[in-house]
């Protein structure tokens, strides 16, 4: 019995085939699905809208709709072969002059990437449906290969040099190795090396794309940075649907109905994200399950657990705590707070916080003394400028206390945070820096600053104690 090709004229096979090539070069998804075994020969494709919603994103970068995009979204979820094989490889299709610049954190993933995508290129489904396309025998290489047209491929890591290479495409998949992730210098030189290095790589900035994929791991990682400057899109697929409706600039929005919706669940159903999600624990689940480096509820202190206060009872005891600063700058924030306790219950009573040097703290400490004067006790840190601080208040400001911080600072939150827990703590209700507040405390240990975290220890630490004067003073009402 004839095949149906055997049946068809050379010149209706030739229509067959440009039809199927047309077909396969006008999207991204027809692309990844029909070459999918030729890359995972053992594993069955398994679709989901999230793949197709990556592939409308990184078909607008390919047409300049986009220029710098961002994709935020669980491990495992097939983003790596997907933005680091099929994509590179459907736009040789098209446009077999683009040159390529991919990194990761290990060199060991980027260059399993880049021999997918080679052993695709070369293989018979791929010439035969390109049949003009050709790899250059005399340049490939696991790391580089390029093709006959002029294009090619490199593979990096994060912090390595593709010395005097460019791109017309640069990509980074998994800017951040997970085990550094609480390490500010790891995660500073990774932003230092795409700022600085990688993403100037580009061989003309008028047209040059960048793509960023991963999970996050911190609030102030390589993904977090590139949101604060707010020159790149972002997409965002948590494995749950929070209830947050996600658009992004070509008309996306995110599907998903119910809050608790799981965005691969052909693949991924509950059993399986509960059991990472106990593997992982709350503060990774909420970062690479859910791209939100806190979780939701909380860290250490949970959101529920804040309790509010119009007006604050009469207090027998008033401290003040301050965690001071090095010197002046963008990163450095000096906070200062003071404290009441009543009939067993803490009271926030009050905040000043500031990018301040030695001169301005020693201001808002005598601010604070002044709104205060029933406060015993001022503590202040003794370090950085500390006890300088401490040298120049005394005999202007009674009661100054320096406290040597012990153990971490994740540790010293702990062993106040069951007053938290218990319903003890109580914060003004109507403070202008409330929510600041709420935000750090809820996010540490993966905050981006910790001084309010800090002041807060500190007082509560002393007031949980004991010690000090007992003194009985009127009702107040809170500072606004």
């Amino acid at each position: 019995m004839q095949t149906l090709q055997s049946k068809l004229s050379p010149d209706k096979i030739a229509a067959v085939h440009e039809l199927a090539r047309r077909r396969l070069s006008e999207s991204l998804h027809a692309f990844m699905k029909a070459a999918w075994k030729e890359v995972e020969p053992e594993t069955d494709f398994v679709d989901g809208w999230h793949l197709e919603c990556i592939c409308e994103h990184l078909e607008a970068v390919t047409k300049g709709h986009l220029r710098n995009l961002v994709i935020n979204m669980p491990p495992r979820h097939c983003k790596s072969l997907l933005c680091g094989t099929f994509w590179p490889a459907w736009v040789w299709a098209r446009t077999p002059s683009k040159k390529w610049l991919c990194s990761s954190y290990s060199f060991g993933l980027a260059v399993r990437d880049s021999l997918r995508m080679r052993r695709l290129v070369e293989g018979r489904w791929y010439r035969a449906r390109f049949d003009d396309f050709r790899l250059r025998a005399d340049q490939n290489q696991k790391g580089r290969f390029e093709n006959e047209s002029g294009g090619y491929r490199i593979a990096t890591t994060v912090l390595g040099a593709a010395t005097g290479e460019g791109g017309d495409y640069i990509v980074v998949d998994d800017p951040h190795k997970v085990l550094e992730a609480q390490s500010d210098r790891a995660r500073n030189a990774v932003i230092e090396w795409w700022d600085q290095t990688m993403s100037t790589r580009g061989n003309d900035p008028k047209t040059v794309a960048r793509v960023v994929v991963g999970q996050r791991v911190h609030e102030d990682d390589l993904c977090g940075h590139l949101r604060e400057r707010g020159d790149y899109e972002h997409l965002i697929l948590p494995a749950e649907w929070d209830g947050q409706i996600r658009t992004t600039s070509i008309g996306w929005r995110e599907p998903r109905s119910e809050q608790g919706d799981l965005l691969w669940e052909a693949r991924f159903g509950r059993p399986e994200i509960d059991e990472i999600k106990r593997a992982l624990g709350s503060f990774a689940s909420a970062a690479q399950l859910q791209q939100a480096p806190t979780p939701q509820e909380g860290g250490m202190i949970k959101g529920g657990w804040f309790h509010y206060y119009d007006e604050v009872p009469r207090c027998t005891r008033v401290i003040q705590s301050w965690d001071t600063a090095f010197k002046a700058g963008v990163g450095s924030y000096v906070c200062g707070q003071a404290w009441g306790i009543h009939q067993g219950k803490y009271y926030l009573l009050d905040q000043e916080r500031g990018r301040w040097g030695f001169t301005d703290t020693l201001r808002a400490i005598e601010r604070m003394c002044s709104r205060h004067p029933d406060c015993i006790e001022v503590l202040v840190e003794d370090a950085a400028n500390g006890p300088a601080i401490i040298d120049s208040l005394r005999g202007r400001v009674n009661g100054i206390i320096p406290i040597r911080p012990d153990g971490s600072k994740q540790a010293r939150l702990s062993a106040v945070s069951p007053l938290f827990e218990s319903g003890q703590v109580f914060i003004p209700r109507n403070a202008p820096w409330l929510i600041d507040y709420e935000i750090e405390m809820t996010q540490f240990p993966m905050a981006k600053h910790d001084d309010q975290v800090d002041a807060t220890s500190m007082a509560l630490r002393r007031l949980s104690r004991g010690g000090g004067m007992s003194i009985l003073f009127p009702r107040r009402k809170i500072i606004r």
